[in-house]
């Protein structure tokens, strides 16, 4: 396995191993999906595809469809313009999506494609829709993919009429479809009418019924996406992912925004629930007041198996963050805290957090990868791991518990279809970490230490 990764840390600037992140057109590819009866389009060679198609697939666990410019050697010399051209044709005729979402990858974007001039002369059929974003992997990560699809699907078709719909436009960030239905059933329970840009949920969850459906029920209308122009208010949750979008949405549209970080935990879900009781003037029922008192009934009883338990965590910049705040809320140190996606803003809210709870000796890096991660843990271990499945080849190397959490989980069923956020996915978090945390102990206990009541 990874046993013989050195203690001894040298600093890298060019080599990445066990990258804590995938390229650009995963991100755009996962919103594309999020945009009812679209098909995604990846702009290079078909092997993009299928990689993208793959990655998604795995962690879903549900087929993530998407088609190719299918680039070849002539392609690659003179340039995609007639392979783009000709699969918006195919993509039409053959499987009637209404929009065809674009994105570039490593090949187009480095022998320079115009995909503005490309969409504007193929023959799009009346009443169909084609919108691109430029997402080169070699730049950022699916995080930045993710923000760059939005901002195209915004950029294409959001307009302000001057007429104001009264709604909420949300942007959920990099999330599951899990998370995206607890969103929805927050703003629900609190009154508020909105937009969710994108919505996955209906789509990488959608139910088996006997028959295979290529554009299943969920996803975000055009006609909400071009609809967003009019509405009161951006919320972007997860600050780093989403706030592009809502910055794209105020320039194109006057749409004021507010940004939030994800609401995991007590106080980030408490801060969602706010805003969007300012949002709608509702009062917050009963049933929302009941599952936050649920939450803190769970961490008093059982903060004396987590207080003082360090953690590592590791994924997308918004869910460590997030993740990191409600360990700190669960009396555990976050000790190290890392993220594949490139940008100081990380580092930044990372030791703004160590500061505001008062916790020293924890690190964070942004641009970093699993390898450096596990030198750190090699010096000085941790309690315990959260994190994807690319951690578990750490965690088995120092015998460390690993909690699943984040993207991309490839390893385990179900995960996306839970949520992590609000307070009913904290509900879960806190038995996921506390289950690891009290089956080491009942693992390595001498038998007559043995507890039945733990």
């Amino acid at each position: 396995m990874l046993d013989v990764t050195p203690k001894e840390i040298s600093e890298r600037s060019a080599l990445r191993i066990n990258p804590l992140k995938t390229c650009q057109p995963v991100g755009a590819m996962y919103a594309a999906l999020g945009v009812h009866n679209c098909m995604p389009h990846s702009h290079g060679s078909q092997g993009c595809c299928s990689y993208h198609r793959m990655f998604l697939t795995r962690h879903f666990k549900d087929p993530a469809i998407a088609a190719s410019s299918s680039f070849t050697e002539g392609a690659s010399v003179f340039g995609g313009g007639s392979n783009l051209k000709t699969a918006i044709k195919n993509i039409f005729e053959l499987y009637e999506p209404d929009i065809i979402a674009v994105h570039t990858t490593c090949l187009s974007e480095t022998i320079g494609d115009d995909l503005v001039t490309y969409i504007t002369d193929a023959k799009i059929p009346e009443g169909k829709i084609v919108v691109h974003a430029n997402t080169p992997s070699y730049v950022g990560s699916h995080i930045t993919g993710f923000s760059s699809m939005i901002t195209g699907l915004i950029h294409y078709l959001s307009v302000n009429t001057g007429e104001k719909n009264g709604k909420l436009a949300l942007f959920p960030g990099f999330v599951n479809p899990g998370d995206m239905r607890e969103m929805k059933k927050l703003m629900t329970l609190m009154g508020v009418t909105y937009t969710m840009l994108p919505d996955t949920s209906g789509v990488m969850d959608s139910p088996m019924t006997g028959e295979y459906t290529m554009y299943p029920k969920g996803g975000t209308t055009i006609d909400d996406i071009k609809d967003l122009g009019n509405c009161e208010l951006s919320l972007a949750l997860g600050e780093i992912t989403s706030t592009p979008p809502a910055e794209s949405l105020k320039t194109k549209c006057k749409v004021p925004f507010a940004t939030l970080p994800l609401p995991i935990g007590i106080e980030l879900t408490d801060q969602y629930i706010m805003a969007l009781n300012r949002f709608s003037k509702n009062e917050v029922p009963y049933i929302i007041e009941e599952e936050r008192g649920q939450l803190v009934d769970i961490l008093l009883d059982s903060h004396k198996y987590s207080q003082n338990k360090t953690v590592a965590i590791y994924g997308d910049p918004d869910t460590v963050l997030a993740l990191a705040q409600f360990t700190l809320e669960m009396g555990m140190i976050p000790k190290y805290l890392v993220t594949g996606t490139p940008g100081k803003t990380f580092e930044a809210k990372a030791n703004d957090l160590f500061e505001k709870f008062g916790v020293e000796g924890c690190t964070a890096k942004g641009n970093a990868d699993l390898f450096e991660l596990h030198q750190w843990i090699k010096n000085d271990s941790v309690d315990l791991m959260i994190g994807g499945t690319h951690g578990k080849y750490v965690a088995k190397a120092e015998d460390i518990p690993l909690v699943r959490a984040g993207f991309p989980i490839v390893d385990r069923y179900v995960h996306s279809y839970l949520p992590l956020v609000g307070y009913k996915g904290a509900m879960r978090l806190a038995e996921m970490i506390l289950n690891a945390l009290m089956d080491r102990q009942d693992r390595d206990c001498a038998d007559e230490d043995m507890e039945m009541i733990m």
